[in-house]
């Protein structure tokens, strides 16, 4: 079975400069010395990928998720999964920056050494589990899909005059501004209907982050049929697989994928504990929010991440 992005085409966005050889010369001396490691990292600056992680301002999400009582927040748990979650997650540019740098193009994975490396669906489906997911129902998009303008109407339940008027052209796609599903978030007097639009922005904005403050036309299309219990686990690694090699192809590029979900996914490698806490045999254990939940360092510099991970 092949999965595919929601989207067909792209623009590339400019990235901001970096050098090279100034990730050579801050290299660790030490590690630097160890045999054979300095040509590993002379053919990394050779193939050096500038790439940016712009994101979206997240407050305003968070800042409705906060007021949200419990059992507003167990509705949307109840039919979208541990997303909120992601809202919380940092983005660390200097580990996503240095990580890049290790994506193997033509093999889809990620190449440290000798070992390859890559994100399962069973993997991200653990990360953003959610009870009415049917695993083995992946989404593909319908032949004969409504417009843009009726997804939104039937996702938001308003009239085509109050969607019609809020659809924006950007770039090379259709979009629908965050400002306006905001409103409708904090007015929509539907409980269900607020919770939907929601989930809508997160995957707008945090989830396939193509157009920045936008939801874009094509989200629509996989959410529309979300309540057909289909998995959108195999569209976010297709997309994330593809931005990827897009950037690393172009040596530079804007990552339009989950950087949240990516490094959630590198750190449920590499979490450290001391002793396996009896949350995890709860049924109510998430692993997403232990992840976010654990501190981290966020000081560590992209040449410093650089060297580790070629030593991994």
């Amino acid at each position: 079975m092949r999965f595919s992005s929601p989207y067909s085409h792209r623009k590339m966005y400019s990235p901001e400069p970096n050098s090279a050889l100034v990730h050579i010369k801050l290299l660790d001396r030490k590690l630097i010395m160890e045999k054979g490691f300095l040509d590993k990292v002379e053919d990394n600056a050779a193939d050096f990928t500038h790439i940016s992680v712009t994101q979206n301002n997240l407050q305003e999400l968070k800042k409705i998720w906060d007021q949200w009582d419990d059992e507003v927040r167990q509705l949307f748990y109840s039919n979208y999964g541990d997303l909120p979650y992601l809202l919380d997650m940092n983005v660390d540019k200097h580990l996503f920056r240095a990580l890049t740098q290790f994506w193997n193009p033509a093999y889809n994975c990620f190449t440290f050494g000798k070992v390859d490396f890559v994100p399962t669906i069973e993997e991200y489906i653990s990360l953003l589990w959610c009870s009415k997911i049917q695993v083995d129902r992946a989404y593909s998009r319908a032949v004969n899909a409504p417009t843009f303008l009726k997804k939104l109407m039937n996702i938001t339940r308003m009239s085509e005059q109050w969607v019609a008027a809020r659809i924006k052209q950007k770039g090379d796609s259709m979009c629908i501004p965050w400002k306006s599903l905001k409103d409708l978030i904090i007015a929509h007097p539907d409980t269900k209907k607020r919770v939907d639009v929601f989930a809508l922005s997160i995957y707008g904005l945090v989830v396939f982050p193509k157009a920045l403050e936008h939801v874009d036309e094509a989200i629509t299309n996989l959410f529309d049929q979300l309540d057909k219990r289909v998995t959108p686990v195999p569209t976010i690694l297709a997309e994330t697989f593809r931005s990827l090699t897009a950037c690393r192809k172009a040596s530079e590029g804007r990552f339009i994928g989950c950087a949240q979900l990516l490094l959630a996914w590198f750190y449920s490698h590499f979490w450290k504990v001391d002793r396996v806490s009896y949350r995890v045999f709860s049924e109510n254990y998430s692993p997403l929010k232990e992840i976010v939940t654990t501190p981290r360092r966020d000081d560590i510099l992209e040449e410093k991440w650089m060297a580790i991970l070629q030593n991994l």
